[in-house]
């Protein structure tokens, strides 16, 4: 298998957790989520993890592990199951941008280090 392929068949596997959150729980059919709604989801997991590292702590239901690390793994459950539920290609996406971004002229070290080059 392929890196495109785990990668959506844990998209597909987030999702089949996730379907309660797809479906009428009066009728039991799916629902049409809000695109903005899920992805405000997605950017409250990220605000999470960035306070969690701003005070460097430590998360309040998997105790062991940071707080940064909790939140992006629930960033990317958001994520995963988000594609799926859209029928999204996450992984080849994940693919192709990886590829692109390996060749991008903007991304080279002589042309960060140009003036108004990329800096972060």
């Amino acid at each position: 298998m392929n890196n495109a392929e785990f990668i959506n068949v844990l998209c597909a596997e987030v999702h089949k957790a996730n379907e309660k959150w797809w479906t009428n729980i009066h009728t039991g059919e799916r629902i049409e989520r809000n695109v903005g709604e899920l992805l405000c989801l997605v950017h409250s997991e990220i605000s999470e993890a960035l306070e969690g590292a701003r005070k460097n702590l430590m998360d309040d239901k998997l105790t062991h592990r940071k707080m940064i690390e909790v939140e992006l793994a629930d960033a990317v459950i958001r994520i995963f199951d988000i594609c799926a539920g859209l029928g999204l290609d996450l992984g080849g996406a994940y693919v192709e941008k990886n590829f692109y971004n390996a060749h991008r002229s903007d991304h080279k070290i002589e042309n960060r280090l140009k003036e108004n080059g990329k800096k972060f």
